[in-house]
This record gives structure tokens, C-alpha cells and sequence, in this order.
């Protein structure tokens, strides 16, 4: 089967490649596609590097132009090009959105090539925008079925024919059952919608973690320093515990363009002798950096555009390694994060929420120890990679192990 997502092997995506791994490991032969070159590659993945196929290669003019030539040896193109038009009399002549679905169409040829020069039998895309429409179209020229896995700003920021994706594929896809909601709200048949996690890989933890009570505490955040990310909100609630009987440390592993005014933050508000950045941290590096940290907090909000978080990954690395983790209530967090049983929950862009539930969680040994247990237990039946890859493979048709 093919794979296809924005970028492969990305490092803010690593449980894409994970999941391939683990149906490889289950005996599916995949093909991995990327649109684009990552920007941020992957640390250590220079294999997987080696064989993904890449689409948007060279000169767009050429790509375009090949689109063309490969369109009518596929004998789905009657099929493809009657979805093309609707898409583009759906979405309105005149607006850009139609004429980049016809470049998506066009480039959507080179991916078909791909499907039956490998002699796919199934294509499974991440993310539900761009690469859901390449690959809706590549699937019916090369008479392949498809499966989509939706996650977050592909559906609530860039939510385009979600429907008609969903009433084409197999199956959509989505990592939260706050996210299946959504679909249905905006018409997706519910017979066709299904809740995948994206799955955790970490191994468990065999050091025991310290519940004592200290007078330095190291708490840590780790993501895309990006506005929704809400590592603003988590400085200024580390500045709201100053006056505490212990002190706290904060590391803040990751990049991004926001790096230089959180500094800037950091020193207005007299930090800099308790604020680390990191920087980007290779994924074989976190869960050493996770086992050094007392607790682990990632502060989502919406940003300006609308633009949120689904379920982060890295909050279930931290959970599967009985790190206490604080978070927010947003979209599908709290079913992962469940407040007061698997973690605590601030308002989203509540720095004084957030400051409250951070005294609470430093505060109390047995709180820690006892939502530490609760998460791993729930990280291991729900969020597992063994347990989402044998639900993937079920949604696709598969045996299971």
C-alpha cells in the first residue's frame, strides 16, 4: 500500500513514520509519498529518506505538463475529471482555491503512476487538506481505494470538501472523538467516520520516578514554538509562581519563529535565571529529556487563524513515561488528559489558570504519583501504537495480530 503525507520523514510528524513502521512489522509492504521535502527532517531517518517518493519535485510546470500527458493512460480519468469539475463548481470558478485543485489534480497523476508502477492495492493519506485532495483524484485514475486520516487545522482551518472526501474514501479517519463530532456537524456520513489515535511507541519507563516533596522542581514543554502552543501563556504562569516555597525550573524544547520573542518575554519578566531553550530536540533525545522533568506541560490555545491542537503525541510520550502532565481543555485533549484522573486541565490561554494547576500538581506527592499511574495505564489501552495499528489495519481490510 501507499502512504502519502505533506512531508515524510518530518520531526513535528514522527508518528506518521511510526505507524508505517508498525504495519511493516506486520508484514504490509509500504510505499511511502511525500508532497514536499520536509523542511525539518527527521534525525536518524536517512533510510526511510532514501525511498519516499516526493511530488512536488522540480519544476511545477513540469509536473503540470506531465499530469497531463499520464492523464488519459489511467483508465479512471473519465471518473477523476467528472470529480475535478463538480470540486471546482463546489468550491466557485473564480476563487483560487478551484485552480489549485486543478494543479492538486494534474500532480495527482505523477501519485497514480506511482500507485500502478508498485502495484498498490490501497492508498492511506495523512491529513485531510492538500494531501487528501492529490490523493482522491490519483486514486481515481489508478482505481485504488484510499483511506484518510484527519487531524486538526486540516479539518478546522482548512476544512475544504470534507463530504465529498469522506463519501469517495473507505473510511475518514480522525484522532479524537471531539474531532468525529465536528465531521458530522459539517455533513460527513457518521457509517464512514471512525476514532484512530495516533498511537505512542515509547518503550515504559524502568526507573522509578521520585513523588517526594522538593524545593527545586524541573518542569518542561516541548513543541513548534508556535502560537498555539500557548508557551507565551506557560512563561507567564511560570512568573506567577516566584514567590513559592520552591523554585521551578522550565525547559522548553523546540523551534520555531517565535523563538526570539519568547526570549524577549523571558527577559521582560526577569526569567532568564529559570527559563532553558533547548532548541529542536531529536526524537531519540525526549524521552531521556522527559525522565529529568517533574512535570510536563503543554498549554494549547487556538491561535489567531483558529488554528489548534488535535490530541498532541507528545503529551502521550510524557504520559507513557509517568511524567504528570498539565495541559488544556481543548478539542480532543481531554480525552487524553482527564482532569484530576490521567493529568490536569487549564483553561486555554489562562496563564493564572495555568499557574493555579501547576501549585497544585507540585504541591501534593500522591496527586503526582496517583495521576502518573492512572496515565500510563491509560496511554497503554488506548493511546499504544499496538493497539491503534491493529485498528488501523482492521479499518483497512486487514488481519490483525
Amino acid at each position: 500500500m501507499a502512504y502519502l503525507a505533506p512531508e515524510i520523514p518530518a520531526l513535528s510528524a514522527t508518528f506518521v513514520y511510526e505507524e508505517m513502521f508498525g504495519l511493516e512489522r506486520c508484514g504490509v509492504s509500504i510505499v511511502p509519498v511525500s508532497v514536499h521535502r520536509p523542511h525539518q527532517p527527521a534525525h536518524g531517518q536517512e533510510e526511510l529518506a532514501s525511498r519516499v517518493r516526493y511530488l512536488y519535485e522540480g519544476s511545477k510546470a513540469l509536473l503540470a505538463l506531465n499530469g497531463i500527458v499520464r492523464l488519459f493512460s489511467f483508465r479512471g480519468a473519465p471518473k477523476a475529471l467528472t470529480w475535478l469539475v463538480s470540486d471546482m463548481l463546489e468550491c466557485g470558478l473564480f476563487k483560487a482555491g478551484s485552480w489549485k485543485l486543478a494543479f492538486q489534480f494534474l500532480a495527482a497523476g505523477k501519485l497514480a503512476a506511482i500507485l500502478r508502477q508498485e502495484k498498490c492495492t490501497h492508498l492511506h493519506v495523512h491529513f485531510a487538506h492538500v494531501p487528501t485532495q492529490i490523493a482522491m483524484y490519483a486514486a481515481a485514475l489508478a482505481d485504488v481505494p484510499f483511506t484518510i486520516m484527519a487531524h486538526a487545522n486540516d479539518i478546522f482551518e482548512r476544512g475544504l470538501l470534507l463530504e465529498r472526501k469522506a463519501k469517495r474514501a473507505v473510511r475518514m479517519l480522525t484522532i479524537s472523538e471531539h474531532n468525529r463530532a465536528y465531521l458530522e456537524s459539517v455533513g460527513v456520513p457518521a457509517d464512514k467516520l471512525a476514532v484512530l489515535r495516533c498511537g505512542v511507541s515509547f518503550a515504559s519507563r524502568h526507573s522509578v520516578p521520585e513523588w517526594g516533596a522538593k524545593d527545586h522542581y524541573r518542569i518542561g514543554t516541548l513543541g513548534r514554538l508556535v502560537e498555539k502552543k500557548g508557551v507565551d501563556v506557560l512563561i507567564r504562569a511560570v512568573a506567577q509562581t516566584r514567590n513559592r516555597p520552591y523554585r521551578i525550573e522550565l525547559s522548553i524544547a523546540g523551534d520555531g519563529p517565535l523563538r526570539a520573542e519568547l526570549e524577549r518575554l523571558v527577559a521582560e519578566l526577569n526569567l532568564g535565571d529559570v527559563v532553558r531553550f533547548e532548541g529542536s530536540m531529536p526524537h531519540h533525545r525526549v524521552q531521556e529529556w522527559m525522565h529529568g522533568l517533574d512535570a510536563f506541560v503543554l498549554a494549547c490555545k487556538p491561535d489567531a487563524n483558529g488554528d489548534m491542537d488535535g490530541i498532541p503525541v507528545v503529551l502521550m510520550e510524557a504520559m507513557s513515561q509517568s511524567v504528570p502532565v498539565i495541559s488544556t481543555r481543548l478539542s480532543g485533549i481531554p480525552e487524553l488528559v482527564v482532569d484530576g484522573e490521567t493529568g490536569l486541565l487549564a483553561a486555554p490561554g489562562d496563564a493564572g489558570d495555568l499557574a493555579t494547576q501547576i501549585d497544585r500538581l507540585l504541591n501534593a506527592s500522591e496527586l503526582r504519583r496517583s495521576l502518573a499511574e492512572k496515565a500510563v495505564e491509560h496511554v497503554r489501552s488506548e493511546f499504544s501504537r499496538e493497539v491503534n495499528i491493529d485498528r488501523l489495519m482492521g479499518h483497512l481490510g486487514l488481519a490483525t495480530r
